[in-house]
């Protein structure tokens, strides 16, 4: 065994009793070596660095690596843990770390090292956060494609961050949160790791909605005891009768349910808390399957079962490869209770899913992923996915989400699909040339539609034709990306003229409804394709017919090109007056609420709604017309050209501005809903003489919470935000939103 003690001892005393701790039960002397190397190495390379908590770096990593290593991961992943910011955050380079420590653990560390650059050189400009946000997850797919164990090693260090979040801002505490909610943790789920799964969900919980998150904490919290002692009598009610029946009981126990999941159940449900019974299962585990299917008779015969809420995932596994009998019988209390019913080996997997069983050769490293393996073909879709950064973030969240719905073929085959798919996500899931001649199908024997959504148990036979093509109008009901990027590609491929009609006649009609002033110039057309990433005109009008890009998007592109070649205003020097209306109305007396627009017609833009006492920016109108009124860091500001934009402000003396004017806002209020609650809400706007233009409320998704809507009349921002700040202060108010198309401008509890 090599004598690692001498790399050791050049740790801290803190950090050498730490990894020792960690190292305890570490034999293979290779293992040890490769890891302990990992360690010095990741501690000089992060040393004098602190996260924001103000710990060392390091301990980072090795949370990281410990998370791993509790999952039963190898030398070289766990190698990886320790490593994973060292290429992202330091002057080392991947082919540093190859020469280090392999090729193996090169790529896993390559896997989830983030993009950082901000700027494309290519395109000659900045690189945007979503563009950023859809690389990084490409990136890390790509990678998980090559070895499964890339997307574990994210997933831990997801976690280990996700536990440390306190110390990030909010907005950073918020965005990261919505993006392990809406991604990782489906993610996580996917691969069967629920350990994983249901700490980022509730972590996520607690960041997102913090008010509802100390809610359901507090409700689950009271009675626990109660509920606990009565569980366990039912528990050891059970472990009699298993015994009494020869079954071995491996482990009877108590899984109380996570705060995110019956806040879900709650909200999709339409459910109070009280109705919730199932805040915690009995689970059973036991040594065969075999006994699984005694053990379950057993407790039925124990206990009443409630019809239609049995469900055997043993023998129809779920997508992540999930087993386990569920049951719901009438407890002790006469409440309904479930119990699930595992091997330890399902157990296993439950727990840890695709770490439970990686995928080595005889020769310890990693066999690539096989792209045909039915438990992956999600992960093939992402890497099918659209190149706009968008659409792909929205793909990802479509594919990571749980499948809803299972189908089999006539062979009896399963075949697993999102909620809402029809025999056409069907018929491409099975082939691209399946899905391609789809003519008719049947669905239990029976004639169909090929947008009837699926069921579960649905028997799916497609028919075929060689004269059969895929149409575009299924572009409407198809539910899975991979069927749209299929039917989009053969489009492209068979139809290309009629394509560039179709994609010429509906930008046309676009531009004849926006009544762009001058003739479009073939000219203007190619460079708003090149700068689409469209090598000709006409493939930026099949784009168009295809939907790859939307009429609206070069309709923008060309008023941009359309401004560049115009004289700009003349409210000041050398700037020209003739795209912008005079008004007819201006009265000697009245003085304008904004400075330097005196004489011209403006209007308020509905897209920020900007309030005097913000910064404000004029943006021309391409034909004649008023200007228009943004807050600074509107995004229509941030796309519009610079010699379209006027530097404004608003005018503030009280003493020329004899009576100020009124400015809607819309307002979104999250709120515990009580009696008298919309009253009291607008007695308090009453008070300080603001008018209320509108004013609704209507229950979230379950009944405890409730949205309130209101629209007012203010005269300034600072006047916004005192009624805002008496709203929020008020019993039972857990957020207050103010609204606009651009969802800018809010403020958060």
């Amino acid at each position: 065994m090599p004598d690692y003690s001498i790399q050791i001892g050049l740790l801290p005393d803190w950090l050498r009793d730490y990894w020792l701790q960690f190292d305890s039960d570490q034999n293979d002397s290779q293992e040890v070596d490769l890891i302990c190397r990992a360690l010095q190495f990741a501690f000089e390379c992060h040393m004098g660095i602190t996260r924001r908590s103000g710990e060392p770096y390091i301990i980072h990593p090795i949370a990281v690596a410990t998370l791993l290593k509790e999952l039963g991961a190898d030398k070289s992943v766990i190698a990886a843990g320790l490593l994973h910011d060292v290429v992202e955050d330091t002057l080392v380079t991947s082919e540093e770390i190859d020469a280090r420590f392999g090729e193996e653990v090169r790529q896993l560390v390559d896997g989830v090292t983030k993009l950082s650059k901000e700027f494309d050189e290519k395109k000659n400009q900045r690189i945007s956060k979503s563009e950023r946000q859809a690389e990084n997850l490409r990136r890390m797919f790509v990678a998980m494609a090559k070895d499964i164990r890339v997307v574990v090693v994210k997933l831990a260090d997801r976690l280990h961050n996700m536990r440390t979040l306190e110390h990030m801002s909010r907005e950073k505490q918020y965005s990261i949160a919505k993006e392990t909610l809406e991604i990782f943790a489906p993610l996580a789920n996917r691969l069967g790791i629920g350990r994983f799964k249901w700490e980022l969900e509730d972590l996520s919980f607690k960041y997102l909605e913090p008010q509802a998150y100390e809610q359901m904490s507090q409700l689950v919290s009271e009675k626990r005891t109660d509920r606990e002692n009565r569980l366990q009598e039912i528990s050891n009610k059970i472990l009699d009768g298993l015994q009494h029946q020869g079954i071995n009981v491996i482990e009877n126990q108590t899984r109380p349910k996570h705060l995110y999941s019956i806040y879900n159940k709650m909200r999709r449900q339409s459910k109070e808390f009280s109705e919730i019974y199932d805040l915690a299962a009995i689970r059973v585990i036991v040594s065969t399957n075999a006994e699984c299917y005694l053990a379950l008779a057993v407790i039925h015969s124990l206990f009443s079962p409630i019809p239609n809420r049995f469900k055997d995932y043993i023998g129809l596994p779920k997508s992540n490869n999930y087993q386990s009998l569920h049951t719901t019988v009438i407890g002790l209390n006469g409440k309904p209770l479930e119990v699930q019913i595992r091997t330890g080996e399902m157990h296993e997997m439950a727990e840890k899913g695709i770490a439970a069983h990686w995928k080595y050769k005889e020769s310890g490293k990693s066999s690539k992923l096989n792209s045909q393996d039915a438990k992956f073909i999600w992960l093939r879709s992402l890497l099918e996915s659209p190149d706009d950064p968008q659409e792909y973030i929205e793909s990802i969240k479509d594919n990571l989400f749980e499948e809803d719905v299972y189908v089999f073929t006539p062979k009896g085959d399963i075949i697993f699909l999102p909620r809402q798919s029809t025999p056409v996500d069907f018929a491409y899931r099975i082939h691209t040339e399946v899905g391609n001649h789809i003519k008719s199908v049947k669905i239990n024997d029976k004639q169909s539609s090929l947008s009837e959504p699926l069921q579960n148990g649905d028997i799916v036979e497609v028919v075929t034709s060689e004269n059969s093509h895929p149409n575009l109008y299924w572009l409407n009901f198809v539910a899975t990306h991979a069927a749209r990027n299929r039917i989009r590609q053969w489009h492209k491929n068979n139809r290309r003229e009629e394509n560039i009609l179709r994609g010429r006649d509906l930008l046309e009609k676009e531009l004849s409804r926006k009544y762009l002033e001058s003739k479009i110039k073939s000219k203007e057309l190619q460079e708003v394709a090149e700068r689409m990433n469209y090598q000709m005109v006409d493939d930026l009008y099949a784009a168009i017919a295809h939907t790859e890009i939307k009429p609206i998007n070069v309709y923008n592109k060309l008023k941009e090109i359309e401004a560049r070649n115009k004289p700009a205003l003349e409210a000041t020097p050398g700037i020209s007056t003739s795209n912008v209306a005079i008004s007819r109305d201006t009265v000697p007396d009245v003085k304008c609420p904004i400075l330097g627009i005196n004489g011209l017609l403006y209007r308020i833009a509905r897209c920020c709604n900007p309030l005097p006492g913000e910064p404000i920016v004029g943006i021309i109108a391409l034909r004649p017309g008023p200007v228009s009124i943004h807050c600074q860091g509107c995004i229509n500001v941030e796309n519009t050209p610079p010699e379209r934009q006027l530097s404004l402000q608003w005018d503030n003396n009280p003493q020329q501005n004899q009576s100020k004017p009124v400015y809607a806002v819309d307002l979104l209020i999250n709120a515990v809903e009580r009696v008298g609650l919309l009253k009291d809400i607008l007695s308090r706007v009453s008070e300080r003489n603001i008018n209320v233009k509108n004013a609704g409320i209507r229950p979230r998704r379950h009944g405890q919470f409730v949205a309130i809507y209101l629209q007012l009349e203010v005269q300034s921002r600072e006047q916004l935000d005192s009624i805002m700040s008496q709203i929020k202060g008020m019993k039972d108010i857990s957020g207050i939103m103010r609204l606009n198309n651009n969802s800018r401008d809010n403020s958060r509890n």
